[in-house]
């Protein structure tokens, strides 16, 4: 493998961590499976896109974030307010996203971005343009976008807000008696979640420099089992723990995704391996209960030999 193969796992890595820490957010913390993330992750490139096409790279980023958040209230308006189930909410939104997505990159399936300023052009005006900022640029841009983020998001649950969320995905009645609206800070949640996807899809329009309707597919998928492979790598722990193995979990999973396309030398099988990695990743820790499980019962059965 050679080194730009691995520096450009690790970039996408750190690209779709901002999809693992969101799912670390609804998943994990509010316990709500949000099918939003499809759709959210291309509205954000699709805003990100549009943005950079019309000279505003860096305000596309900021756009992203909030087009996410407001697609994010959608699904939490359906959910809390109008009574429908969580998942459901989700595919309704996720399904309505695909015309605004549409809508917002012109009516057209792609939006590349050819000669146009992104901001990872300006990191590399910044970084002083040399052979440095040419090879780095990229690397340092999304690492320092995912730290930020991942870093805001651990500051934010300590706060009494996050706590009410966190709370709320333990124990939903609970909070509510505590005179606690658990309909607004799943709706908070959920907004912080999707707006989390949505930048992940605007860094990833301007780091491939196009934006393309099929984006999500499947990316709500890529992102938990980033997530379950940073629990199995990091183990489980206070926030700052979990969100350090979200980023670190889909770092992973993008090198695996290198070595595991080299190995078989044929782009073709790409589909079929990531299924087999998210298939493993997903399912390690029962495999590993089992596996405990084994070997408990092999020492007991030795020591009643004995």
């Amino acid at each position: 493998m050679t080194v730009m193969l691995l520096q450009g796992a690790v970039e996408q890595g750190f690209v779709y961590a901002l999809v693992a820490l969101a799912l670390y957010l609804s998943y994990r913390t509010l316990d709500i499976a949000d099918l939003t993330t499809d759709g959210s992750f291309v509205l954000g490139s699709a805003v990100s896109a549009a943005a950079a096409a019309a000279g505003h790279p860096a305000a596309g980023i900021l756009g992203c974030f909030l087009a996410g958040m407001a697609a994010g209230f959608v699904t939490a308006f359906l959910h809390t307010r109008m009574k429908i189930q969580a998942i459901l909410a989700g595919i309704i939104t996720m399904t309505g996203l695909y015309t605004v997505n549409l809508w917002v990159m012109g009516g057209r399936a792609d939006l590349p971005l050819l000669k146009v300023d992104t901001i990872f052009t300006l990191a590399k005006t910044l970084l002083g343009g040399g052979e440095l900022a040419e090879q780095y640029a990229e690397l340092i841009t999304v690492a320092l976008i995912t730290c930020l983020a991942g870093v805001l998001l651990t500051l934010f649950l300590k706060t009494r807000l996050g706590l009410s969320i966190r709370a709320t995905g333990d124990n939903r009645d609970m909070v509510a008696a505590s005179s606690i609206d658990p309909a607004f800070t799943i709706t908070v949640g959920l907004c912080l979640a999707n707006g989390l996807t949505a930048l992940a899809g605007g860094v990833l329009a301007q780091y491939q420099m196009s934006s393309n309707l099929s984006l999500g597919t499947g990316v709500v998928v890529i992102g938990l089992a980033s997530l379950i492979i940073g629990e199995v790598v990091v183990r489980r722990g206070g926030v700052g723990r979990c969100v350090a193995g979200a980023i670190l979990g889909s770092v992973i999973y993008r090198v695996l995704m290198v070595f595991a396309l080299r190995a078989s030398a044929n782009p073709a099988n790409l589909k079929l391996i990531s299924a087999c990695i998210v298939a493993v990743a997903i399912g390690w820790p029962a495999l590993a209960d089992r596996a405990k499980l084994a070997r408990r019962k092999a020492a007991a059965g030795k020591g009643g030999q004995n």
